[in-house]
């Protein structure tokens, strides 16, 4: 079974965080509801394909942002694709939650309460994600 490692990010301000629903233009999880995320590219450390995700995904620099906490990496099996998901978990506190401005990868976005994740059609692991870095 492939192995695929990514950075799942939790954009967070004033106690919620940030999900955004996947398009129909990306290449696994249509329509789902995901943090942000990515493969992380050979030679990059997952903590800095995180920054280059939020950034490309989200439009924040990374002054804009500040690291609170990294989770430790967990396995997520998709029988169906026939991928082993290692996903790399961050969250991130958003200093001007107004100034994300999503890109093509999601269609719409919103602020929940984090227990409010169960109640959305997610990508595999999402709140596993959110429990590593609550």
């Amino acid at each position: 079974m492939e192995e695929t490692h990514v950075a799942t990010c939790f954009l967070e301000n004033q106690g919620k965080i940030l999900l955004l629903r996947r398009s129909g233009q990306v290449g696994s999880y249509t329509q789902r509801w995901a943090g942000i995320s990515g493969y992380i590219e050979p030679g990059h450390s997952p903590l800095t394909q995180a920054l280059q995700e939020i950034q490309e995904e989200a439009g924040l620099s990374q002054p804009e942002v500040r690291l609170l906490k990294e989770g430790l990496p967990f396995e997520v099996i998709d029988a169906t694709l026939g991928k082993k998901w290692v996903v790399h978990p961050f969250r991130f506190h958003v200093k001007h939650p107004g100034k994300i401005k999503i890109d093509w990868e999601h269609s719409e976005c919103k602020w929940i309460e984090p227990e409010e994740i169960k109640t959305f059609q997610t990508v595999p692991g999402l709140y596993e994600a959110w429990e590593r870095v609550k």
